[in-house]
């Protein structure tokens, strides 16, 4: 995936004149300067600034583990988190001000002790994902019948979100965008000037290919690796270190996913990238596009994908079930969007369970089987001893994997 690094002004005002957002210029801080070094681990915000610029220091939970010990660090913890969010189950009205006592959580059936409790007050932490291919491009064309560029499916909420949701000082975005491999266009980040320069440089440019490998992005954007180096870090440097979102510590955290579900050809599988999302303790909030194509065109297309890869009928209900399948098992939501008038809604909903998770933790013992074990969250809401999980509904993950068993020597 190509960009281009330039992003001068007046191109930020079109392009926020063309999503209808309006900028308060005085919310923009100092641009960060780009990195000294050629080969340098991208860093959080929170560069040197400006002499006489006044600057917070970035938090130190925020600070990224090394990636090649996020796997050490995923095996030998001793708390498995969960986050999760209670509402009415008729109404969908969100409960708030519960206890720890509350709440339980039953690992395959037996409950454990709540070793880690905290309430929905602290700020978030975001890695927003966005599927930027020319096959999402072609897809995005049916909402518009073609008067737009297809790409503004995905750019919108991607838009809305960054301007609208996250709220600086302590929200923190970091934006992957992703076709035949993720490129992440900015690290984590709370800077207006800097949200704007993401919304900017996807308007700006066109998808450079056609594969979206989804599965492959969310492994990349949760557990970090070796790839492409920050575009608006204008590193000199073609690859970088990429600190994924479990290196994370202490914060709220969260991964907001714009996809069709359609997967080209991953380096991992399915089976692989449900693991991967299983073990991360992340809930991953689903924006599902390609809504409006698939209500005009899903007769006329065949059972199976067509010789040029158009996907078929199966394909879609398979992309479906996959958003479907990572957002329950980790505690998220999927909304598929067809107008783009659902979006506020959608977002203001996400928004509003983003900010409403308990978080609350146990410790496994030393458990070593290298099996899925079922996870399940009950409330007593109004604190009579009795559960109440038939009125109220409590959205959190539903599976962690324990390590294998250490080979003996």
């Amino acid at each position: 995936m190509k960009f281009s690094r330039s992003y001068p002004l007046f191109c930020i005002a079109l392009s926020l004149l063309l999503i209808g957002l309006s900028v308060n210029p005085g919310l923009s801080q100092s641009r960060r300067q780009p990195p000294t070094s050629n080969d340098k681990k991208n860093k959080r915000p929170g560069e040197t600034p400006k002499q006489g610029d006044q600057q917070d220091p970035l938090p130190p939970d925020i600070q990224p583990t090394k990636p090649q010990d996020i796997e050490k660090l995923s095996i030998t913890t001793q708390v498995v988190n969960v986050d999760a969010v209670v509402y009415h189950k008729k109404s969908g009205q969100i409960v708030t001000n519960l206890k720890k006592v509350n709440f339980a959580i039953f690992d395959e059936g037996k409950q454990q002790e709540i070793t880690n409790f905290s309430t929905p007050e602290a700020p978030i932490t975001v890695a927003m994902v966005v599927e930027y291919s020319k096959l999402s491009e072609y897809f995005g064309y049916a909402s518009t019948r073609g008067y737009e560029p297809g790409s503004y499916e995905v750019i919108r909420p991607t838009a809305m979100f960054l301007s609208q949701f996250i709220k600086p000082p302590e929200d923190y975005v970091s934006v992957v965008a992703f076709d035949i491999r993720p490129t992440p266009l900015t690290d984590f980040t709370n800077d207006p000037g800097r949200l704007q320069a993401v919304i900017s440089l996807l308007l700006r440019n066109s998808p450079a290919f056609r594969e979206t490998n989804l599965f492959d992005a969310l492994k990349f954007v949760l557990v970090g690796g070796r790839g492409d180096a920050v575009v608006l870090e204008e590193s000199k440097a073609d690859k970088a270190d990429y600190a994924g979102l479990v290196s994370v510590q202490g914060r709220r955290r969260a991964v907001v996913l714009v996809a069709s579900g359609i997967d080209t050809f991953s380096k991992i599988n399915y089976g692989d990238a449900r693991k991967v999302l299983q073990n991360s303790g992340i809930p991953v909030y689903i924006i599902g596009t390609a809504g409006m194509y698939k209500k005009l065109y899903a007769d006329q297309l065949g059972a199976t994908d067509s010789l040029l890869g158009t996907p078929g009928r199966m394909s879609w209900l398979q992309a479906d079930n996959t958003l479907n399948t990572f957002a329950r098992e980790t505690g998220g939501a999927y909304f598929p969007v067809t107008f783009e008038g659902e979006l506020p809604k959608v977002l203001g909903n996400i928004n509003a369970l983003l900010r409403s998770q308990y978080s609350l933790g146990f410790n496994p013992g030393d458990v070593r089987d290298g099996k899925q074990h079922k996870l399940k969250v009950s409330v007593d809401v109004d604190g009579d001893g009795t559960y109440d999980d038939k009125e109220f509904v409590v959205q959190a993950r539903q599976f962690y994997n324990s390590p294998k068993p250490e080979k003996s020597k």
